[in-house]
């Protein structure tokens, strides 16, 4: 019985903290996933029990899965980062989907070889910041164009139109996305 209270509890508090992470208010998520907004506070807050009709459109709208909200705390921490190929990047996303404050972190690789300067700049809520593990980036602000080292970091409002690309070869920076930034760039925007 008392492993079934903390898997339940761990259930709920999963829940809140990825609605919280991503800026949703109960009765947003609750639209999201068809319920009312009583039955999710008192989802939340233990008043109620859990059922498995509930957690699946709740882990829907919450753009996770049922595996990710019932997992125990003894499961494997590690991460084990599958490399998404694009054109002149390859991406290793660093976090699972219920990171700290829904933020993302990936490792990103620039090839200037296989991909220059982009011509177009992209603009989407968020914010994003990154360190340069190797090599040397550019990274275009609007009209202003930096120069970033290995060493050195940028953080930048992703409003402001921007794009980056490797100088001389190969770069590898890391990046962390706020959720906006994640969704803008990881392509699961909205339609």
């Amino acid at each position: 019985m008392t492993q079934e209270l903390d898997v339940d509890s761990t259930i709920r508090q999963r829940i809140r903290a990825l609605r919280q992470s991503r800026g949703w208010s109960l009765e947003s998520l609750a639209t999201k996933a068809k319920l009312s907004v009583s039955t999710l506070s008192r989802i939340e807050t233990g008043s109620r029990r859990i059922a498995l009709d509930q957690l699946v459109p709740i882990a829907r709208a919450l753009g996770t899965t049922l595996d990710v909200l019932v997992a125990t705390a003894g499961e494997d921490v590690v991460i084990r980062p599958e490399p998404v190929d694009l054109p002149g990047m390859t991406i290793w996303k660093l976090t699972n989907e219920d990171a700290v404050n829904g933020v993302t972190v990936s490792k990103i690789r620039y090839d200037s070889a296989t991909a220059p300067a982009p011509s177009e700049a992209r603009i989407h809520q968020g914010k994003e910041w990154f360190t340069v593990l190797s090599g040397e980036v550019q990274l275009k602000l609007g009209e202003r164009t930096y120069h970033v080292v290995a060493g050195q970091a940028a953080q930048f409002d992703t409003l402001t139109p921007h794009v980056i690309w490797a100088v001389n070869g190969v770069a590898e920076i890391l990046s962390i996305m706020d959720h906006e930034g994640r969704r803008a760039h990881h392509g699961d925007r909205p339609s």
